[in-house]
């Protein structure tokens, strides 16, 4: 089936007309010269009905910046069975020297001409999700780790859930799941630690998810990517305090 002529529910048109819209609280170190404002309006309008030029997604270019510090993580959202909207999440593989729950995603390549390349290419690779079902709508505020690397989160659409066939590649991810965005405004299953960082004291959010027979905890980079997305998408702050560790802005 054409992934173009999947029935698409009204939440998920709505949300993409207002995300197209949405302009990120600072500007993006784009690596490349293309102009990701042109691709990201041409993609809403065909895939939401609108007129290109009636969509303005303000997303800035700013002198280039290395792409061996830069990375991009998918945020795929998709409206769930009882009617919520979803995000894809991986546990990353135990043979990876690090394996926290993590958003599809990963470091920019040579090859990766801007940020919404790198996010479908490593979704495709980590996940097998089919770039050609997801509907890029929109990239959010850009993340730093501690070690110094960009994360950009990019915010793609898929309007049939049926047609996500994710396989893990054993090799990156030991299972795939999903959860319900807005868990992460929620003081239910959170639990938080305070750190301190540069005498910054900052909170680690940890939040507690059943996915089958597993519980799965998300927390530090994944979670503070997730509590702004929801922030962003339903339009009101969490129900705790965030208190962000300076090092991401």
């Amino acid at each position: 089936m054409d992934p173009s002529a999947a029935p698409r529910s009204e939440m998920l048109v709505n949300l993409a007309r207002r995300l197209s819209l949405y302009k990120p609280a600072h500007s993006l170190d784009e690596p490349s010269s293309e102009n990701l404002t042109g691709q990201a309006d041409d993609k809403v309008a065909q895939n939401v009905g609108l007129n290109s030029k009636s969509v303005t997604n303000p997303i800035t270019i700013t002198p280039p910046m290395s792409k061996s510090k830069r990375a991009a993580v998918l945020i795929c959202l998709f409206e769930g069975e009882s009617g919520d909207l979803c995000v894809v999440l991986t546990k990353r593989s135990s043979k990876l020297s690090s394996h926290p729950v993590a958003l599809p995603g990963g470091k920019m390549e040579e090859g990766d001409a801007n940020d919404i390349e790198t996010a479908l290419r490593e979704a495709k690779e980590e996940i097998g999700l089919d770039p050609s079902i997801v509907h890029v709508i929109t990239l959010l505020e850009s993340f730093t780790n501690k070690k110094g690397m960009t994360v950009i989160p990019v915010v793609g659409l898929v309007w049939d859930r049926s047609s996500m066939n994710l396989v893990a590649n054993a090799d990156e991810v030991d299972s795939i799941f999903y959860a319900p965005l807005e868990m992460f405004l929620k003081n239910e299953n959170r639990t938080e630690e305070e750190r301190e960082w540069m005498g910054n004291k900052y909170l680690l959010h940890f939040f507690n998810h059943q996915s089958k027979d597993e519980v799965y905890i998300i927390w530090a980079l994944t979670a503070g990517i997730l509590i702004n997305a929801a922030t962003i998408i339903y339009q009101r702050p969490p129900n705790f305090e965030e208190r962000r560790p300076i090092f991401w802005k």
